[in-house]
Parts: C-alpha cells; sequence; structure tokens
C-alpha cells in the first residue's frame, strides 16, 4: 500500500521578544502514514481552571499526538505517546498527559512519582 503523506500544521504564535516588534512564526509538521488512516479530533476539558482546556489530538499509526497548552509553559506543548497500563499517555518534556475514558491529568514528572497530578481535567460534553 502506498504511503499517505499527511501533512498537520500546528499554529502556535510565538511572540519573539525583538526592539520595538513582535514576530510570529508557526510550524508545520508532515506525518507519513502507511496506512492512510488519519484522525484529527479536538476535546475540550474542564479543568476548574477559568477558561476550559482545548486539547487536540493527532492520530496517524504509529504517530499519536496531543497538543497541549500548559499554564507554565509559553507555547501549547508537543506530546508523543508513550507506553501505559492503562488509558492513553502522552509526555513532553517533564510533563505527563494521562487520559482514561472522560479523564485527563496532568502531571510534572520532576516531582515525587506518587504525587498528584498539577491538573484534574473532565471531558465537556455537549450532547444534550
Amino acid at each position: 500500500m502506498p504511503n499517505k503523506q499527511i501533512a498537520a500544521t500546528f499554529v502556535a504564535a510565538m511572540m519573539l521578544i525583538a526592539p520595538a516588534q513582535a514576530t510570529q512564526t508557526s510550524l508545520q509538521l508532515s506525518i507519513t502514514t502507511q496506512s492512510g488512516e488519519f484522525e484529527q479530533r479536538v476535546t475540550r476539558y474542564d479543568c476548574g481552571t477559568e477558561t476550559p482546556v482545548q486539547v487536540s489530538y493527532i492520530n496517524a499509526a504509529p504517530n499519536f499526538l496531543a497538543v497541549v497548552p500548559v499554564a507554565d509553559e509559553p507555547q501549547p506543548m508537543i506530546f508523543a505517546a508513550v507506553l501505559s497500563a492503562s488509558g492513553a499517555r502522552y509526555a513532553a518534556g517533564k510533563w505527563v498527559w494521562w487520559t482514561k475514558g472522560p479523564d485527563a491529568s496532568l502531571y510534572d514528572s520532576t516531582l515525587a512519582e506518587d504525587a498528584e497530578p498539577v491538573l484534574t481535567c473532565s471531558e465537556i460534553n455537549n450532547i444534550p
């Protein structure tokens, strides 16, 4: 079966400090998949924050990504799927985003192994 190339564009406006002006940049990432199957979905979560947290999931086997805004980071982070005993677990730098059913949690891996998540979320379901 021929390769199918998928281009997923992550537009994360980065404000670069420059004298008297700011520059906006974007990142375009191409993912090639053997199966041709590609899914991109956006999920909104209630995390007890001022506004819902919106996470983009990009699934193009064997690549599974999540783009998660993290309050301590200047730009949304691109997480890659890693091994998990249950649910879906993604990692980016010191951060771990773990989903199971409609629930999701953000962990700081620099804290103790049994540390509580820094953010606990539930999927917002707008179906009446």
